[in-house]
């Protein structure tokens, strides 16, 4: 069944949707006991402002917390609060290879975006992709997700990651250094941000191709 999301509904004490309504308690006991399925959570997004809100704050959160905990503790302890509003981009992150489009890092493949079974993230992997003198900010980077046989190119492989406060980061304070611009269209396709060019800033190590 395809839900199309009421955004009319704002769940006030009038709306219809309250009727024989769960109570959020019910409905993290549900989810809990579905092992925080991510489909599920999706389709539920799609009912109506009241169940999206839902999922931000909490079933998404669950959903990380039960996938990948140690980051997730680790991406909090600094006691900055930039993680919490993102749940489901991050765990977005966890489950889905963002693909690429010709024009950008390659010149003509374009590989349509999946979802990945499983994969795990690694601050030490995430060592090699920062510059020797920014190794002290912390980089989560995910297992390649391998796309073989793309022509010319050869195989391909795409690694997603998370910067740990970011925001603070010598990696950021290198970008705005070198005056790399953010590009004018291109966004995350998990949290929606602009991108940065590290290219253009010449910051991608040599120990980071593939």
């Amino acid at each position: 069944m395809i839900l199309t999301k009421q955004y009319r509904c704002v769940h006030s004490s009038s709306c219809q949707c309250t009727k024989g309504h769960l109570s959020e308690d019910v409905i993290f006991l549900v989810f809990r006991q579905l092992n925080w399925n991510p489909k599920l959570i999706a389709a539920l997004s799609c009912v109506c402002k009241w169940f999206d809100d839902l999922a931000k704050r909490v079933l998404w959160k669950e959903f990380c917390k039960t996938r990948a905990l140690k980051m997730m503790l680790d991406l909090q302890s600094c006691g900055s609060h930039s993680v919490d509003g993102n749940w489901r981009a991050l765990g977005k992150l966890l489950i889905y290879c963002s693909g690429c489009s010709g024009g950008r890092l390659f010149n003509s493949i374009q590989i349509p975006g999946h979802f990945v079974y499983r994969t795990r993230f690694s601050r030490t992997s995430g060592k090699s992709f920062l510059l020797p003198h920014c190794r002290t900010d912390v980089l989560y980077v995910s297992d390649p997700c391998e796309h073989l046989d793309q022509g010319d190119d050869g195989d391909v492989g795409f690694f997603r990651g998370v910067f740990k406060s970011f925001m603070v980061s010598k990696v950021r304070r290198m970008l705005i250094d070198r005056g790399a611009q953010l590009h004018p269209t291109a966004v995350c396709p998990y949290c929606k941000a602009k991108m940065w060019n590290m290219l253009q800033a010449n910051m991608v190590p040599l120990t980071a191709s593939y």
